[in-house]
């Protein structure tokens, strides 16, 4: 067989093994505040959470097309698929770390420090630094802060509106109202993280000389990354699922409506205006922690927060750390 299709075979495979990780580490993501708040029944909301994934796929184009050709410049070459293995493993390896301990830290910005951390140290390839200060590293930073506002602010205007309402009329109608903000984060969810996984594939392809556009996405691919995503989800990841449901703070109806509600606008906003790839997890938790705040700041619990705050800041070097340490494992199985 072709050393170079064998190669671009071990990187999908790779890559689907991290998309299916994705689903179940960050399914939280979708339906933590909708299970913790008995709008939904734990089943259910992961099937929904699995099928908005693969309608999300879909509608990520541009997100897969800046993680596949504008975060790393890989010649075409066997040694290039080399580096992109090792990134994908090391992003594997601090997922299944992070869900052993129930810390819900983003899968995007392991995947983005495991191909930086094997490009760094390989003798081919360059990390376009100026993209990753753009379109990584500043939306890490920025999209908690407008989650973390923008939760607040809904919360406080929701309270407002409603302040005269009857509280188990409200509580009705926001379980309902919540089945539509799921099904939205559920679709934001897909249209990131799972464009993610579509970018890996086609760098894979393209690096090993199976297309000649660095950015084209073949149907089978949005279809593989879909279906396996869902897949992923559906498993659950209920270590992260009681972290953000229960453990950063006691969340109502209401409350889940809210974050869920911000946490999609943020998603679709990045994703169809600024292409960014930006973290489902930070962006979700950050909108939980600023619902919370409008009750008394007491109520957020700040030390599971300073927790998941610690994980975010080393998700990105230690994927890296453990993507190198990969790359000088797998480097002599992908020469050529």
């Amino acid at each position: 067989m072709d050393p170079e299709l064998i190669a671009v075979v071990a990187v999908i495979l790779a890559a689907m093994a991290f998309d299916y990780t994705n689903g179940f580490h960050d399914a939280a993501n979708a339906i933590a505040t909708s299970v913790s708040t008995r709008a939904l029944t734990p089943r259910v909301a992961l099937a929904m959470a699995a099928v908005g994934n693969f309608i999300g796929a879909h509608l990520g184009t541009e997100v897969a097309k800046t993680v596949g050709d504008g975060l790393v410049d890989l010649p075409i070459g066997i040694p290039s698929l080399g580096i992109v293995f090792a990134g994908v493993l090391g992003a594997i390896t601090w997922n299944l770390i992070t869900w052993y301990f129930g810390l819900p830290s983003s899968s995007s910005h392991a995947l983005f420090g495991g191909l930086v951390g094997a490009t760094l140290f390989a003798t081919v390839g360059e990390v376009q630094w100026d993209n990753i200060i753009n379109k990584v590293l500043i939306p890490m930073v920025v999209s908690p802060v407008v989650g973390l506002l923008l939760g607040f602010i809904f919360m406080i205007a929701i309270m407002w509106t409603f302040r005269r309402g009857h509280p188990g009329r409200l509580n009705r109608g926001f379980r309902w109202a919540q089945t539509v903000s799921a099904a939205g984060m559920s679709i934001g969810h897909g249209m990131q993280d799972a464009a993610k996984t579509m970018g890996i594939v086609v760098l894979a392809l393209y690096t090993g000389g199976f297309q000649s556009d660095s950015t084209h996405i073949p149907e089978w691919v949005y279809w593989t990354s879909a279906g396996v995503l869902a897949a992923g989800t559906y498993a659950g990841g209920w270590r992260i699922i009681r972290t953000l449901g229960r453990k950063i703070i006691d969340l109502g109806p209401s409350e889940g409506f809210a974050a869920e509600t911000v946490a999609s606008s943020v998603l679709y906003f990045n994703a169809l205006v600024l292409h960014a790839p930006i973290s489902t997890t930070h962006t979700i938790t950050s909108a939980i922690m600023g619902v919370g705040a409008t009750k008394r700041l007491s109520a957020v619990r700040w030390n599971v927060a300073g927790n998941i705050v610690i994980a975010w800041i080393t998700t990105f070097p230690a994927a890296a750390f453990f993507a190198c340490v990969f790359y000088f494992v797998v480097r002599p199985l992908f020469t050529g």
